[in-house]
Formats: C-alpha cells, sequence, structure tokens
C-alpha cells in the first residue's frame, strides 16, 4: 500500500471516498504501528549444528527440542536483556567438511550471535580450530572429544557436557570393582572410539596396575551394519571386560545383533559406555539386556533439584519421551548463553565468550562451573545397572545408580594440554 499524507485525501459521499477512507484509517494504523515495530529489539540468534540424518538423527532431534523448551521458556519471561531468542538448526551429516560450512552458514549469512551444537568428536575435532575466525562463542553439548577443551582449546569453545577423560575415569573405577583383569573393547573406528579406550586404559591401569589391556580389540567403522564379525572375534579372545563405546544407530544394531549370538550370556564384564542414553533405549525397548552396566551423560532421575524436575516434567509433557542427555545439554546451553550475555551485558561475541570463563550456572545436572583455564565443565556422568522395563517411559530404567562428581573424574588442567 502507498500511503499518502491525509490533507491529500479528498473526501465525498462516493464509492471513492469509501476507498479513501479505508485507505486513510489503514495508513494510520500503520503510522501509529511502525514505531512499535520499529521499538522491538532483533531477537538474538543461536545457531545449532547437530546430526539430523542418517543413523544417528535422534540425536539432533532430541537436541532440537531441547532447544525448542528453553527457547520457549526463555522468551516466556521476556527473554535475555529484554530480547526474544530463537534459532536455526543445521545438519552436520557427521562430516567435519559440511558442519565447517554449516558454522560460516549461520555466522556470515544468518547472522546467528552463538553457537552450539556437535554430536561427533572427529567433526569437533575439526571445527574447533575455525571458531575463532568466526568470533562468536561456540557451547559443545555433546561431542566428548578431550582434545577441544585440551590441545585444540581456544577462547570461543567451550563444552557444558561430560567428556572422554570424565566418562572413562568413572568407568574405570566400576571397572576395577568388577574384578575382571582381561580387558578388550568395541569401538567407533575414528576419534571417539580410540580415545575413549585410551583413557578407560589409563585410568583403570592407575587404579588397577596389574589389568592387562589386550591387544584383540574391535574398531568396526561408524556406520557399519553388520558387527558380526567384531563381536565373534570378540567373544572368542575370552576376555574378563569388554568395553563398548559405540552409540547411536551402531549400538542399537550391535546389541540386537549381539543378543542373538549369545554375547550378553558369556560370564565377562559388559560396560556401554553411552548405552544408557534415552535415543539407544528408546529405540531398543525391551530388547536391550538387563544387568548389563550403562553410562550416560546425564539421566533424568538421577538429580533432584527444582531446575531438573521442572525440566523433566515439562519434556515429558509435551514430547511424550525421557529427556536424553542431548536434549539436556541442549537446554541447559541456553540458559547458559542467557547467564552469560546478562553478565556481559550485551551479546557481542567477544563479550559473551569472556563471560562463560568461570561462569556457574544452575542446570538440570545440578550447579555447573565452566572452567576458566580450559572451558571444560565440571560435570560427572551417570552409570547404573539396565533394569527394568519401565511402561510409563518405555525405557529400561538403571539399578544400582551411581552419579559421579565432577570434581572426582575432571583431570586437572595440567593434564589436558590446554593453553589459553
Amino acid at each position: 500500500m502507498h500511503c499518502k499524507p491525509a490533507r491529500f485525501i479528498r473526501w465525498s459521499s462516493s464509492a471513492g471516498a469509501r476507498t479513501a477512507l479505508a485507505v486513510s484509517v489503514a495508513c494510520a494504523a500503520l503510522a501509529f504501528a511502525a514505531p512499535a515495530a520499529q521499538a522491538q529489539p532483533k531477537p538474538i540468534r543461536f545457531g545449532a549444528i547437530y546430526i539430523m540424518s542418517g543413523s544417528a538423527a535422534a540425536y539432533g532431534q532430541f537436541a532440537k527440542q531441547g532447544m525448542e523448551l528453553a527457547a520457549d521458556e526463555i522468551n516466556a519471561k521476556g527473554g535475555i536483556l529484554g530480547r526474544k531468542i530463537d534459532f536455526a538448526l543445521e545438519d552436520s551429516q557427521g562430516k567435519v567438511d559440511v558442519a565447517i560450512q554449516a558454522a560460516r552458514k549461520l555466522v556470515f549469512q544468518g547472522g546467528a550471535d552463538a553457537l552450539m551444537g556437535l554430536d561427533s568428536s572427529g567433526v569437533a575435532n575439526g571445527l574447533t580450530p575455525i571458531v575463532p575466525e568466526l568470533r562468536k562463542p561456540f557451547v559443545i553439548t555433546h561431542a566428548a572429544s578431550p582434545d577441544v577443551t585440551g590441545k585444540l582449546c581456544n577462547a570461543y569453545t567451550y563444552r557444558i557436557s561430560v567428556n572422554v577423560n570424565q566418562n572413562m575415569s568413572a568407568a574405570a573405577q566400576i571397572a576395577a570393582e568388577s574384578g575382571a583383569k582381561r580387558w578388550t573393547t568395541i569401538g567407533p573406528d575414528y576419534a571417539f572410539g580410540h580415545q575413549s579406550w585410551e583413557y578407560f586404559g589409563k585410568y583403570l591401569k592407575q587404579r588397577k596396575p596389574d589389568v592387562e589391556l589386550m591387544k584383540e580389540v574391535a574398531f568396526p567403522r561408524f556406520g557399519a551394519e553388520d558387527f558380526v564379525p567384531f563381536i565373534n572375534s570378540v567373544m572368542q579372545s575370552k576376555p574378563d571386560g569388554v568395553l563398548i563405546s559405540l552409540w547411536g544407530g551402531d549400538l542399537v544394531n550391535f546389541v540386537r545383533q549381539a543378543k542373538n549370538l549369545g554375547f550378553f550370556d558369556q560370564k565377562f564384564q559388559v560396560l556401554l559406555t553411552l548405552g544408557a542414553a534415552t535415543e539407544v533405549l528408546s529405540a531398543l525397548g525391551e530388547q536391550m539386556p538387563q544387568g548389563v552396566w550403562a553410562g550416560t551423560r546425564y539421566w533424568f532421575t538421577a538429580h533432584d533439584n527444582p531446575v531438573n524436575n521442572a525440566f523433566v516434567k515439562a519434556y515429558f509433557d509435551r514430547y511424550k519421551t525421557p529427556p536424553s542427555y542431548n536434549a539436556e545439554g541442549a537446554y541447559a546451553a541456553l540458559y547458559l548463553y542467557k547467564a552469560a550475555m546478562e553478565k556481559a551485558g550485551k551479546v557481542d561475541g567477544e563479550a559473551v565468550a569472556k563471560a562463560l570463563s568461570g561462569i556457574s550456572f544452575d542446570a538440570p545436572n545440578g550447579r555447573v562451573t565452566m572452567r576458566a583455564e580450559d572451558h571444560q565443565a565440571v560435570v560427572g556422568p551417570t552409570w547404573g545397572k539396565l533394569g527394568a522395563f519401565d511402561a510409563k517411559y518405555k525405557v529400561r530404567m538403571l539399578d544400582s545408580m551411581r552419579t559421579f562428581k565432577g570434581e572426582d573424574v575432571t583431570p586437572a588442567v595440567s593434564e589436558t594440554g590446554c593453553k589459553l
């Protein structure tokens, strides 16, 4: 509509005059609305990168739901610094080059004020070095590679979730108490699988120097569909314990095939490093074997505090499933950013990155501190034995549950290789 000043509108009793009157009223409305619209500040935009396709797509979906819930809650209470928030989501496809392209797109084309995400350790290791060129803070909510808060650490990259060091320290404690002497592993053939075995062995040897870390190990490629040869080779090597760091669709396929081959009926101890991920438990249902030790970076019944209780209820009411650790990580990341932006008093990338350093805030898994020296959250995982199937949540619950304190499983900064 092209609006002329009111003094140029001619009035009469004709139909044309009625049209002029309508135009006049509409223009008057626009005149009053324009200042109000202009007074609305631009939303704060978060750019997220998760796996949204392929065998690990459920992780991205849970993260998206966690972000949606947090964004709606924050907006309902006035947003951040008086501004509403929104987010744009990109699919990394589990590939470094795709994730790098997505990060640049979110910042340079999408105008993202801050970034978050990543499911793969390999992708995190590839993307982290280019984050400083974006000049926006990046909070990792899932990928566990110790390198991103270790030798690859930088001023803009933080991690809110449990890393390999923290989870394997807890796993080693459980393994040490199990009495098993000869250990082997089945893990994905990239950074996460190899580093899980490396750090598990390191921490287990510290507790039990006489254990044997077997040379007969199995590292199927990520995304493999046939695990039978690897399962058979491990059973034939007759270990006392097996560390399994497969995750996502790989772990689902592995469990189904392993059950058919009697893998879980053997006498050896089995530790599923991410077996208590809701994505896996939901997919397998009652097929998930009972009595097996399983770990997770967050378990929805492990934290009795007001933030977690409200989060679990709101999430279940909305999505009819319990939140996974990826949902919790994405949810908590938006609240972490809220705390940092309010601390900084602005959303400028450099200022928010600095505000994240050393900050503490209340998350579903308790009071979380982002360590200033390496930007790693001081948090611990939850482990438990897979128990009965819960009809309400439609997953196996955890028995003998143990939630490890972050202070007890987080290595000293001097051990990480981080130099900020």
